[in-house]
């Protein structure tokens, strides 16, 4: 099998213009308007999220696997074209691998974090303003508009919304991130919010319905279960604290409309992060080609 490759080309007797192999492997780019696979369900089949239009709800105990969902996630969208990141992570260590790919990267400071959900919430009321002056009229973004997708992923929401700063700031975070989520998934700027606590002071019923998707993992009990995919499923027999904690990864997967589904979720290792990240910056860089004299493809074998 043949694989696509970019010859770089050299220029005033530098081997290496632009400070990168001579030799870069060239992949067919992804869109977030394409099916995000995150895995398999229980009869081997894959399994695909249209994170586009849906925002998308993690929870489950620690060590459940949701991180490995949100890399899939932060994965896909740091190779698809048009796409922008915008990461909180208050640990700082599980998204923290694609800070050099995100417009924004949010630690522990709750004062930046409310500033980046300001913005965003500025945007995304703006994009409706938009979408209204269109003729027809529309409701919601389209792949042929050419907005930039922008995927806001935050890893562990209890930190910004019970733990960090003070009582104020995390009920303004609530609150507009609450606006964010109601506001985002028809416009372009889908959200993925995790958290390892499952308690309704940290996902309430109101915000918790406005996920088009929800994914519980490992729970401690039915009722933590409940809390991120619906009241009344676990009395159906869908209750996460029935999963194995030996089976990492393994996830109730809940869609609008739809009933709970076993899957087990697709897990990207250190160096295969690493290697996403790498090339995800590769293309995503400005103009390499500047002040060149040529630029060739060619097929290796």
């Amino acid at each position: 099998m043949t694989a696509t490759t970019l010859t770089l080309p050299t220029s005033r007797g530098d081997p290496d213009p632009i400070g990168l192999r001579t030799r870069v492997p060239v992949a067919p780019t992804l869109s977030m308007f394409d099916p995000l696979y995150i895995g398999i369900d229980e009869f081997g089949e894959p399994v695909y999220l249209d994170i586009i239009f849906h925002n998308l709800l993690p929870g489950g105990e620690p060590g459940a696997g949701k991180s490995g969902l949100l890399q899939n996630v932060a994965s896909h969208a740091a190779l698809s074209v048009n796409t922008r990141l915008v990461l909180f992570d208050g640990k700082l260590v599980e998204l923290g691998p694609y800070m050099d790919v995100a417009d924004e990267f949010v630690g522990p400071n709750l004062e930046h974090a409310l500033s980046v959900m300001r913005r965003l919430l500025a945007l995304a009321t703006n994009r409706y303003l938009w979408l209204l002056s269109k003729r027809p009229s529309r409701r919601k973004v389209t792949r042929d508009d050419g907005l930039s997708t922008i995927v806001t992923i935050i890893d562990e929401l209890a930190m910004f919304s019970t733990v960090l700063g003070s009582k104020a700031q995390q009920d303004e975070f609530a609150t507009l991130l609450r606006g964010l989520v109601s506001l985002g998934r028809a416009c372009g700027m889908p959200v993925v919010a995790a958290t390892q606590r499952p308690s309704w002071d940290i996902i309430p019923a109101s915000l918790r319905d406005l996920f088009g998707y929800r994914c519980a993992f490992r729970c401690t009990t039915p009722s933590s279960s409940d809390i991120v995919l619906g009241h009344g499923w676990a009395e159906l027999g869908y209750s996460a604290s029935d999963i194995n904690p030996a089976t990492r990864g393994v996830a109730y997967l809940l869609a609008e409309g739809g009933v709970p589904r076993r899957i087990k979720t697709a897990w990207l290792s250190d160096e295969q992060i690493d290697a996403i990240v790498d090339y995800a910056t590769w293309i995503r860089r400005p103009n390499p080609t500047a002040g060149s004299r040529s630029l060739t493809y060619q097929i290796a074998a």
